[in-house]
């Protein structure tokens, strides 16, 4: 197996030590180069032609977003972004992941030591970016603010995604008719998931909020799972968040949530599992299936990692597989006809 080639850029000389670290003995990787600003990260990539960029958000003469902007122009390549977990880092990272980065690490808080406990996730997110396909950010026009109906839903709307999700989640939202309900389940830890909700919010006709105990679904509005919790329904409209034990690694789960909603809307319900590692969703699509739910999936080429739809399809649960251009229209379309029964 040829080495996975990997080019580290921070400013931070004790980040790029650790991060170089964390491959040292790995013969699946090796380390071409590092860079401490943005200009010179780009100048590494046309030069190097690596395989993988580990990215840092902030950084001086150019910032991290800025370089991945002329990276994704110059040379489109697969680029994990190594974020603070700070508000601002959030959104630059959701930023960053509209614009292509294939997925992004939190930066721990507490210094060298904090740092060199990631080290395991860093090598196994580097792999699984390797892998990825890397698919161009869109600049959308930002939708003026909206109010949802306060109306009860007739139908609901639940999409689920892991890695290359956010920029998945934008191209739907972006397509997706007023007065839809939903919820959105995508694999991101605590901090995160607020600033993901503005962005979808920004591009879409739809109000998108951050879930928060209590919260009700109604239509014209759509509701993010929060960060480190599964969002649960307690009734048909009632949200309330659960700190229970992860499900296949991971809080919140695809699983969780379609599990409540199939519950409570069988035949009107339609899911979407995206592009993302692994099978959460398709355990769940299964069950919502048998209760009347409508499945789509997200089809390989379009997707940056093809692990949940691909599971989804084998456990014989996708309804259609559709490229991502072609997901909203569906939706649209799948609410019409439920909503005119």
């Amino acid at each position: 197996m040829t080495p996975v080639r990997v080019l580290v850029c921070d400013d931070s000389f004790l980040a790029r030590h650790i991060v170089k670290k964390s491959f040292e003995g790995d013969a699946r990787f090796s380390i071409v180069g590092e860079a401490v600003d943005g200009v010179e990260a780009v100048e590494k990539v046309l030069e190097l032609d690596p395989d993988v960029v580990i990215l840092d958000v902030e950084m001086p003469r150019m910032s991290g977003l800025e370089a991945l902007k002329q990276i994704m122009e110059c040379r489109p390549t697969p680029v994990l972004m190594f974020s603070s977990r700070t508000q601002k880092g959030a959104r630059t990272t959701i930023e960053a992941l509209s614009l292509g980065a294939v997925d992004f690490l939190p930066k721990p808080d507490g210094g060298p030591l904090a740092l060199s406990r990631v080290s395991e996730e860093l090598v196994s997110k580097t792999l699984a970016v390797a892998r990825a396909r890397v698919r161009m950010g869109k600049v959308r026009k930002t939708m003026a603010a909206k109010s949802p109906t306060g109306e009860p839903p007739e139908s609901l709307v639940l999409l689920g995604a892991s890695t290359g999700g956010p920029q998945a989640l934008e191209e739907i939202m972006a397509g997706i008719d007023p007065g839809v309900s939903g919820i959105i389940v995508q694999h991101m830890p605590a901090g995160f998931t607020s600033s993901l909700a503005r962005r979808l919010d920004s591009v879409s006709k739809l109000r998108v909020e951050e879930a928060f105990d209590g919260q009700q679904l109604e239509k014209g509005k759509v509701i993010v799972a929060k960060g480190g919790y599964h969002l649960r329904l307690s009734s048909p409209t009632a949200v309330f968040l659960d700190d229970g034990s992860p499900v296949h690694g991971v809080r919140p789960s695809v699983d969780v949530a379609i599990e409540d909603a199939s519950r409570f809307w069988g035949p009107k319900l339609i899911i979407a599992i995206l592009t993302g590692m692994g099978f959460d969703g398709a355990r769940g699509a299964r069950t919502a299936k048998k209760a009347g739910a409508r499945v789509l999936v997200q089809d390989e080429s379009t997707s940056v990692v093809w692990g949940m739809p691909r599971a989804t399809m084998e456990l014989g649960s996708a309804d259609v597989v559709l490229p991502i251009e072609a997901i909203a229209p569906a939706i649209n379309t799948l609410v019409k006809e439920l909503e005119s029964r």
